[in-house]
């Protein structure tokens, strides 16, 4: 089924959608078609804040279940909500139980999909030969001691249970919303956060790349990929090995970069266009 789509941002406003000829919401995006990108800030992925390793294994989780949004969304609704009881300093039960309840129970779903998503990446990972390094994977809690199970019934009595301490705390400490993914370089056993930069960008392709294989895999059509800046940190060798699995993959990829030279190994397997800028406007011209 083909479908119409459109999609911009105004200055200052936020991202918005339409398909066909109807506005949208963002997520219902990832229903009709599967997009996967890679952009320079997430370079420092595995040297930086737990938050952008959980969106990152969230935009994973996503695309292989489209609903896993609408989860999200309504576990942080109800968290916001307990949230500001505990600022408040409620401490009236009732108040919080439906709230717990209703988190216990997508984030019990968020955990599972997440689990999910990981096995999926490391299948993806140990079914391929390739030039770039595998990563064995974890989903952790930032306080070990805090359980963040994947039953709902379990999750709602921890919740319960650390109200005095998220009392103190001013915020709900326990849940999916403070979990972390963690890394391992497979062949050296080392933490992704102590890997070289090129070798930090080369894990971050490698997952990128799984998730491409896997998402073909089940849906029968590769995603579409948007690589920006995708052969920095990268030596030659890693180029020209990265442009090879993605004309495997028979995806459409956007791939930008600072020169020409950074695409020789592609040759002729790709169309080029140079983008500059005059007046405050970007020109795309087709080079080749």
């Amino acid at each position: 089924m083909a479908h119409e789509i459109e999609t911009w941002a105004e200055d200052g406003g936020s991202r918005q959608v339409r398909i066909d000829d109807k506005a949208a919401p963002q997520n219902a995006l990832g229903r009709i078609v599967r997009v996967l990108w890679l952009v320079p800030s997430m370079d420092r992925l595995w040297i930086e804040g737990a938050d952008g390793r959980r969106r990152f294994l969230d935009r994973a989780a996503l695309s292989f279940e489209p609903t896993h949004a609408d989860t999200v969304l309504a576990y942080e609704k109800a968290m916001r909500e307990r949230n500001r009881l505990l600022k408040d300093q409620v401490r009236d039960a009732h108040w919080y139980a439906a709230l717990e309840a209703q988190m216990a129970e997508t984030g019990a779903r968020i955990h599972r999909t997440r689990m999910d998503a990981i096995a999926e990446l490391t299948a993806a990972q140990a079914d391929a030969e390739t030039a770039f390094p595998a990563a064995d994977l974890s989903l952790s809690h930032a306080d070990p001691a805090i359980a963040a199970p994947e039953d709902p019934e379990a999750l709602k009595a921890v919740l319960q249970e650390g109200r005095q301490r998220d009392l103190y705390a001013g915020r709900t400490l326990t849940g999916p919303h403070r979990a972390d993914l963690g890394a391992i370089y497979t062949a050296k056993g080392t933490d992704a956060r102590d890997c070289s930069t090129g070798e930090q960008k080369a894990l971050l392709v490698s997952l990128i790349l799984a998730n491409a294989r896997a998402l073909a895999a089940r849906t029968g059509a590769p995603p579409i990929l948007l690589l920006d800046e995708i052969a920095a940190h990268l030596d030659a060798s890693r180029r020209a090995a990265l442009y090879d699995e993605v004309t495997a993959l028979g995806a459409q990829a956007w791939m930008t970069g600072t020169g020409a030279e950074l695409f020789a190994e592609l040759g002729d397997r790709a169309q080029v266009f140079e983008v500059t800028e005059a007046d405050g406007v970007s020109i795309a011209e087709h080079r080749g």
